[in-house]
């Protein structure tokens, strides 16, 4: 009868101590992370950068696109960036824009994008408030809809 040799492995410890030893920062060098749908170039100091869509459906969206033109945004010459010729359409290199997809990259002076944030942030806030308006109306003391908004969020225990 012959003897079966035994292999020995080294031990989870000294396979984890062989990896200490190894410089950590070969082994941060690169994070992968997937790549964005729509590229975002930096917008120069003073612009506010946003996609517009152009078209759905195969069909020209007019109204879509005629609207943020008439609001004040302006398309993005492909000249502006050109490292973002390899990511639009083959079709629509020959106008000198950045589209991809039926999106084309349109900017807004800072000063308007800020403004036009403001009103909508003032729109959202007086359709919370006739929401909660109607809500209150209908609201007995004696057996609310609800006490406040706000929401708390905790983990573990004790909280």
């Amino acid at each position: 009868m012959a003897e079966a040799t035994a292999t020995v492995r080294p031990t989870r410890d000294a396979e984890q101590r062989g990896l200490q030893e190894r410089n950590p920062e070969d082994f941060r060098k690169y994070q992968w992370a997937p790549a964005d749908a729509l590229p975002m170039p930096k917008a120069p100091p003073g612009w506010h950068y946003r996609y517009v869509r152009k078209s759905i459906g195969g069909d020209q969206d007019v109204n879509n696109f005629g609207r943020y033109m008439r609001e004040g945004w302006v398309t993005v010459p492909l000249a502006d960036h050109p490292e973002l010729a390899t990511s639009i359409n083959p079709d629509a290199k020959n106008s000198g824009l950045i589209e991809i997809g039926a999106l084309i990259l349109c900017k807004l002076p800072q000063e308007k994008a800020d403004s036009r944030n403001a009103y909508f942030a003032q729109m959202n806030a007086q359709q919370i408030e006739s929401v909660d308006n109607n809500l209150m109306r209908e609201n007995d003391p004696r057996m609310p809809l609800f006490n406040n908004r706000e929401s708390k969020v905790s983990f573990g225990k004790g909280s």
